[in-house]
């Protein structure tokens, strides 16, 4: 008989960590003899569709989904293209309990992307095992997945710093854009604005892509981008050339690294976040909802940071007056929705500003 390997990990602590595991079967006979085989080695949490096991992710996130196929409603299938599909859920290793034993369906099944078949009646050993056999290969990956993160945000500190120690006029500015989105982000969840989009985000990719919404800024020259003193018309076109060229940089990076994923949001922050929702910004004239929602989000931001920061042609505005700028332009350089987040999180984006100490323009 085959050993059952229980795969539990121990806190700093010296606790224990169980993994959870969602059985999902619109059979109570068969979600019992699971959870009987379950028991005592992982935390197991049954289902009896796969309607009730999406109202339960938004709460929990499992370590491994076992999932029937022939279900009512939505099948094991759908579940699975719907769980693919969503950014947070689509790593979530998926076997199929299933009486079927036809070749076609296991392939379906694989092409949608479910690790492994478990056949129904199931023998508790053999279930273990192959339980037990993804969720060591699902930890290896994950390390390995945690890695190639180090070296992506690695990458994009670096391509940032580039950009900011070239523009001595605006220390700190990407550090403390990144705080304000992460703040705005926060309250969109909360306040469940733009839900349907956002709640797929990896919200520390988007954060950490963020810090690339002025890469194109490298393209601009030097006697522009710290000139003391206003642009003339000439230079203020040629400043307005990094929202593409950061676009094109960032094409570049995906060419030569086919991190497409990860650079996707970075790509939105640099080509959109100077458009304005009433179609009078730039590069490209959007308005409203066709500007991408984190070019959106990334205006407020940045504009925010741009008006209480000292600049050779301006002072920095207190928060008081930076406040009464944003939300004046609200339905016009911003989306008003956005705007009412940013209304309730206005005393956090001041705490920030306090913290770094930007009045003087000086970096920290």
């Amino acid at each position: 008989m085959l050993t059952p390997i229980v795969l539990q990990f121990r806190f700093s602590t010296g606790e224990i960590q169980v993994k959870t595991i969602f059985v999902v079967d619109d059979s109570d006979v068969n979600l019992k003899k699971v959870k009987r085989a379950l028991d005592g080695s992982y935390n197991v949490l049954t289902l009896p569709s796969a309607e009730r096991m999406f109202a339960l992710l938004e709460k929990i996130t499992p370590d491994m989904i076992l999932l029937d196929i022939a279900m009512p409603e939505m099948d094991g299938f759908s579940a699975l293209k719907k769980l693919s599909a969503n950014e947070r859920t689509a790593t979530i290793p998926v076997i199929f309990l299933t009486a079927s034993t036809d070749e076609a369906t296991e392939v379906q099944g694989f092409e949608l992307g479910a690790v492994d078949f478990v056949i129904k009646p199931f023998s508790t050993p053999v279930l273990l095992n192959r339980i037990a056999t993804h969720l060591h290969i699902d930890a290896l990956i994950k390390k390995r997945t945690e890695k190639i993160e180090q070296l992506q945000n690695s990458m994009i500190y670096v391509m940032a710093s580039l950009v900011e120690s070239r523009d001595t006029m605006t220390g700190w500015h990407i550090d403390r854009t990144s705080k304000y989105l992460d703040i705005m982000i926060d309250g969109m969840l909360a306040k469940e604005v733009y839900i349907e989009e956002i709640k797929n985000w990896d919200v520390d990719v988007v954060i950490s892509s963020s810090r690339l919404h002025d890469v194109g800024k490298i393209e601009i020259p030097d006697i522009i981008l710290n000139k003391s003193g206003n642009l003339t018309p000439d230079e203020f076109e040629k400043m307005r050339t990094h929202a593409l060229a950061g676009e094109r940089i960032i094409d570049q990076v995906i060419a030569l690294t086919g991190e497409e994923l990860f650079l996707h949001h970075a790509k939105l922050f640099a080509g959109a976040h100077h458009e304005r929702w009433d179609g009078k910004g730039y590069p490209r004239g959007l308005k409203k909802e066709e500007i991408p929602l984190q070019g959106r989000i990334m205006a407020i931001a940045d504009v925010y940071d741009a008006l209480i920061s000292e600049r050779s042609y301006k002072k920095a505005f207190p928060h008081k007056e930076a406040e009464r700028i944003i939300l004046k332009d609200a339905g016009a350089a911003f989306d008003p929705n956005l705007i009412e987040v940013f209304l309730e999180a206005r005393q956090a984006f001041a705490a920030i500003a306090k913290s770094c100490e930007i009045r003087k323009g000086k970096k920290r």
